[in-house]
């Protein structure tokens, strides 16, 4: 089988826990799309900047993982798989399991405006 034969997405999208973030991206993690829901928009954009951060690194780790599984599939050897740095998933599940611990979904106030 060559690598060729095995069809890969251009694009990647994944979301926050809350779905209030969707970011689609490319392969290597650059933002093509965002959607973001209008209450994440208030406030300090701090965090949602380091959100959208997170989704597109996130993205980019997935895509890695799609790719390997693509190279494995066309018959790359183990030993060559490993030299091309793409992620296992073991890497990407504790980075992505640290990362969730990091990540806080609690708004900063109850309060809400009337």
């Amino acid at each position: 089988m060559k690598i060729d034969d095995v069809p890969f997405p251009t694009e990647f999208t994944v979301a926050s826990r809350t779905g209030a973030v969707v970011v689609t991206t490319t392969e290597v993690g650059l933002p093509i799309a965002l959607e973001v829901e209008r209450d994440q928009l208030r406030g300090d954009t701090a965090p949602l900047a380091a959100e959208i951060l997170r989704l597109c690194k996130q993205a980019a780790n997935r895509a890695g993982l799609e790719r390997r599984a693509q190279l494995q599939a066309a018959g790359l050897a183990p030993e060559m798989l490993a030299l091309t740095g793409l992620p296992t998933v073991e890497e990407v599940t504790r980075q992505e399991y640290v990362e969730e611990q990091d990540y806080e979904t609690e708004p900063d106030s109850w309060l809400r405006p009337i």
